[in-house]
């Protein structure tokens, strides 16, 4: 049967009532016959457009000069009866059928949707190089920075002010890129939310696979913008060099640009721009300022304020990079006044409050710091939608 029989046309007038239902037919005789057997209706002049032909004829100047109502012609037509007939054989499901059933809304698999997501952002942040390629620049001229201005501080620990300064480009390291890192990634995250809106919508992929390759696409660029920045910085300072502490050092600077990163990406979740996000994210990168340990030591901390600086992230960043480096050191400390003599694992432990055997500690709870933000990001994702429209 050629497509001009099977061709079929759906009008309706102003207010979505049916005045025709069916076929077209060739030349669009079958419509014209429809309407050329109401009464009143004028023929079709030879040549004539069809199409222009039933737009004048069922228009509601018509109707209202003919005194009819097209819906109600159709509905006692007897093409509006086969329609029915046709309509109700068609909603009677063969014998032995089943009702269609799909498992989730989904055309692929959880495991599948969350490799496509992974790999969407993988192709997403190589094509972004004002994000990636300028992140690993920055974080090269940043540790070239430290590492010069800071030049060969951490093998001086014969004095308290030694240590000191040791941790104070430690900690300045730490914030610097840290915020860096949280403030770089937002941007980001709002364009690829927006994006995600819609392909959600269109039911490509649900919420979770989305929100992992998200997170998970930050671990390798973070790991190599940690091997630049720990490798540059750790040789410049001049920290000692072995195995377990550079281990030491690498883990806490990944796992503190991760936690950072992932701040950065919770901060967009749970807000519904880029604005306030940088606007709460500042509020609390100035309290992880203040609880960090480094202007005021957790021991010296007013007992009413020192819960706050257990659960601050750059506190527990702090205490892993100073007593991975310093808690183990049994070197006298020359504290230019007489009295007893203490090591520099004694004093790290009694004035900062750093244990040397508590490291392991330490880094579970980076990890879990890293894991806390990016669960709040993918939950933010999975439950909130600041989509207006």
């Amino acid at each position: 049967m050629s497509d001009y029989v099977r061709l079929q046309l759906f009008l309706m007038k102003r207010g979505g009532e049916e005045i025709y239902v069916g076929p077209v037919g060739q030349n669009s005789a079958n419509l014209i016959e429809y309407f050329e057997e109401i009464e009143g209706i004028s023929k079709i002049k030879d040549g004539y457009n069809p199409a222009t032909w039933m737009l004048e004829v069922s228009s509601s100047a018509q109707e209202e000069m003919l005194g009819i109502d097209f819906a109600e012609v159709y509905r006692q037509s007897e093409l509006y009866q086969r329609n029915k007939e046709l309509i109700k054989e068609l909603s009677m499901p063969p014998p032995g059928s089943r009702d269609l059933n799909f498992p989730t809304q989904y055309s692929r698999s959880f495991v599948t949707q969350c490799l496509a997501c992974l790999w969407k952002q993988k192709l997403s942040y190589w094509r972004n190089p004002s994000y990636t390629a300028v992140r690993l620049l920055f974080t090269i001229v940043i540790a070239l920075m430290f590492g010069t201005m800071f030049w060969d501080l951490g093998s001086k620990t014969r004095r308290s002010q030694d240590l000191f300064n040791a941790m104070g480009s430690m900690y300045a390291a730490v914030l610097y890129i840290g915020v860096q890192n949280s403030g770089s990634v937002q941007p980001v995250v709002v364009v690829e939310r927006t994006v995600f809106y819609r392909e959600r919508a269109a039911g490509m992929y649900s919420a979770f696979p989305y929100a992992f390759g998200q997170v998970a696409i930050e671990f390798p660029y973070v790991l190599v913008q940690a091997l630049i920045y720990g490798g540059l910085v750790y040789s410049m300072i001049g920290f000692e060099w072995t195995v377990a502490k550079f281990l030491w050092y690498l883990f806490f600077m990944y796992f503190t640009m991760l936690y950072f990163t992932f701040y950065g990406m919770m901060a967009v979740g749970l807000t519904p721009n880029e604005s306030i996000a940088a606007i709460i994210s500042s509020a609390f990168y100035n309290v992880w300022n203040l609880f960090s340990g480094y202007l005021i030591p957790r021991p010296k901390l007013p007992i009413w304020w020192r819960w706050y600086s257990w659960i601050c992230p750059v506190a527990w960043t702090l205490y892993g990079l100073v007593a991975s480096q310093f808690g183990d050191i049994q070197q006298p400390l020359d504290q230019g006044v007489p009295g007893p003599q203490i090591t520099v694992a004694q004093f790290v432990t009694d004035y900062f409050g750093f244990h040397h055997d508590f490291l392991w500690v330490v880094a579970v709870v980076h990890v879990a710091f890293t894991v806390l933000f990016a669960f709040l990001f993918s939950f933010a994702i999975m439950r909130f939608n600041f989509q207006k429209r």
